[in-house]
């Protein structure tokens, strides 16, 4: 069974890479666990080489239709569509933002409207989906998908494009609504939510941490483990069970800097860590950003199709230190 990953050479690509190799099978298009013979790696850089010979990396643009025909080939056994600019970028890059996210997402679908079969495809949207007037306290899959900004939109779009795809039988599709992921190792990058893992990050580091928005700002978060076991959960729910809608939001805690720096305190105590301190550096951008952004998500749907629940916040950043530090 041959599986392409876009963005494979990403945080959350490589690492769901590592987890289908650990893992060996995957449902194929047979309706039955099928070995894992390949896995394309899609993505524009790859920090490190391959070393598992079933891994194939290809570096490439997604916004270039030939080269996502190339990669995909005529029999796909599942994709992973992870590829995109983050909300930041998008922000200030509108072209392009919608060249990699939007154009990108139709390549990719198309390429598995082409394959023999009829292919799984996992997309990888987010809650920035929500926004505006429409959103409530506690954001659900029937909260109404009016985003506030060109990442957002673009995720929803390729949401929509997934149930079409899937209604008229052209592949079957399914879109997990990620919240924001904590704890992302290496250096901050231009996404909006960059702070959120910046703020347990930079601190089990032993260096001082700048965030950029209040300190009682409320945000959907979920461990990246947790993540990858959900995109695979996902893929492997028969289609019978999915419905018309393919959209799922993951479930995820409430997290608030405040929330994080108590639990940072608790783990260092436990661990004999010293740690860095969150220092208050307010951004108006940033904030300007998260304020179109759910302060809550109810994942309540994807629960019931099997789609794990994220462990305890102090377990989530134990993991990162087991995994990083």
């Amino acid at each position: 069974m041959k599986i392409m990953i876009t963005g494979g050479g990403g945080f959350l690509g490589s690492r769901l890479c590592a987890k289908l190799l650990e893992r060996g099978t995957l449902t194929g298009l047979s309706g039955q666990p099928e070995p894992i013979s390949q896995i394309v790696l899609f993505d524009a850089f790859f920090p490190t080489p391959a070393t598992d010979p079933r891994v194939r990396q290809i570096p490439a643009d997604i916004s270039s239709r030939d080269a996502v025909f190339s990669a995909v080939g005529p029999d796909p056994g599942a994709i992973f569509h992870l590829a995109s600019m983050v909300s930041g970028e998008c922000e200030e890059r509108f072209d392009d933002a919608l060249r990699v996210n939007l154009d990108g997402g139709r390549h990719v679908f198309e390429a598995a409207r082409a394959a023999a079969g009829k292919p799984r495809v996992v997309f990888a949207s987010s809650i920035a989906t929500y926004g505006g007037e429409a959103m409530v306290e506690e954001n659900h899959d029937r909260t109404k998908l009016t985003p506030r900004t060109t990442y957002g939109m673009t995720k929803a779009i390729c949401e929509l494009l997934i149930n079409d795809h899937s209604r008229k039988g052209h592949f079957d599709g399914r879109s997990a609504r990620l919240p924001t992921v904590i704890v992302r190792p290496g250096k901050p990058n231009a996404a909006a939510s960059s702070w959120a893992s910046g703020m347990f990050r930079e601190p089990l580091s032993g260096m001082d941490c700048p965030l950029p928005v209040r300190r009682t700002q409320c945000h959907p978060m979920t461990g990246y483990r947790t993540v990858i076991d959900s995109l695979i959960a996902l893929h492997e729910v028969p289609e019978m069970k999915l419905g018309d809608d393919r959209g799922y939001v993951l479930p995820a805690h409430r997290v608030t800097p405040e929330a994080a720096d108590t639990v940072l305190r608790e783990v260092a105590r436990e661990r004999g860590l010293k740690l860095g301190k969150i220092v208050d550096a307010f951004d108006a951008r940033i904030q300007g950003i998260v304020d179109n952004w759910p302060v809550a998500v109810d994942g309540a749907r994807a629960v019931a199709l099997g789609i794990p629940q994220p462990p305890t916040l102090k377990r989530i950043v134990g993991e990162y230190i087991e995994d990083y530090l």
